[in-house]
């Protein structure tokens, strides 16, 4: 693989649009099918189906049974992606996947779209904020949020690559690039974008730009603040999150997601049980959005650039630094 080239080609791409890239070039394997429940053109799987009809199959608007075939498919040999929106994946789909995918340790890639908040126009029905908590529980699963296309194509590849059950979610808006061009995305492993001692921000998909925009302002104030991408949720990089801990002493998590269950409950339990350390979650609380534009519901919600720079203040300030103004 030319990562450069790769690089060049989806550095301005969405993530669904590396998915459908990777996903054609996976489809000269004939191991590999594609399910969709009625949004192939919202997931970009019809480009698969374009290419290889034979092996695409759509169930309509029944994700209970597009899950439960996937699960009959991959016991019979086959490498299955199935996807939808990722609101109707974890919640439509739940028992399908526990009893027909996670249980049996089947080989499924659940590839979701539309996750957290940044769905935006379609409202709260359509916000994915409790997908995360529900697939983390999963036994055999492995969990990805890519940050950006470059990296979404590579764990779409690295998926394909191994046995097993794997969720990844993907966005709606097309991210900005954040990932360099030589990155190499590794399972498990987080990357530090940043470097800074004062305090450590673990940030996952969309959240890691904005979390590199809080991390450059803060650093006009005085405040250098190391931005961890933390891209597999499952497994996760638990040494990653220690060496931020002993190096800064303070932590801040930053996902579009419920606060419980996600990237900060995660962190705050390795944290609890291996170094306690100061730690702050810029999450959704414990309410649903509204319908609006992504940027201006980040901001309403509180999971802007400025609600990331109050929480690194409000964490060094508890680790017994004076509070930045």
């Amino acid at each position: 693989m030319n990562l450069e080239r790769l690089y060049e080609s989806l550095k301005d791409e969405g993530t669904r649009e590396a998915y459908a890239e990777a996903l054609m070039e996976l489809g000269e394997r004939e191991d590999i099918v594609v399910l969709d429940a009625d949004l192939a053109k919202s997931t970009r799987t019809e480009f698969f189906k374009k290419k290889f009809p034979e092996r695409f199959f759509d169930f309509g608007v029944a994700e209970q049974n597009m899950f439960s075939v996937a699960g009959g498919l991959a016991a019979s040999g086959k490498t299955v992606f199935a996807s939808t929106f990722a609101v109707f994946a974890a919640c439509k789909g739940y028992d399908q996947i526990r009893m027909c995918i996670a249980q049996p340790n089947l080989n499924v890639k659940i590839v979701a779209s539309h996750g957290g908040i940044t769905v935006g126009e379609d409202g709260f029905s359509h916000q994915a904020v409790e997908d995360l908590a529900l697939f983390l529980t999963f036994p055999n699963f492995k969990v990805i949020v890519p940050a950006d296309a470059f990296e979404t194509y590579q764990a779409v590849k690295k998926a394909a690559s191994i046995y097993g059950p794997f969720y990844i979610r993907l966005t709606r808006p097309k991210p900005p690039s954040v990932c360099p061009p030589n990155y190499e995305f590794e399972l498990g492993k987080a990357r530090r974008f940043r470097e800074g001692a004062h305090a450590t921000i673990i940030a996952t998909g969309i959240m890691v730009h904005y979390s590199l925009l809080a991390a450059d302002e803060l650093a006009r104030e005085g405040i250098e603040c190391r931005v961890i991408n933390m891209s597999t949720l499952k497994p996760i990089d638990e040494e990653e999150i220690i060496r931020a801990s002993e190096d800064t002493g303070a932590i801040v998590t930053v996902e579009d997601h419920f606060e419980r269950g996600g990237l900060g409950s995660t962190v705050s339990l390795i944290l609890s049980k291996r170094r306690p350390t100061p730690l702050e979650t810029v999450a959704l609380g414990d309410k649903y959005a509204v319908s609006g534009k992504p940027d201006e519901l980040l901001e309403i919600f509180g999971l802007s650039k400025g609600h990331i720079k109050e929480a690194v203040r409000r964490v060094i300030e508890r680790k017994g630094y004076p509070r930045y103004q």
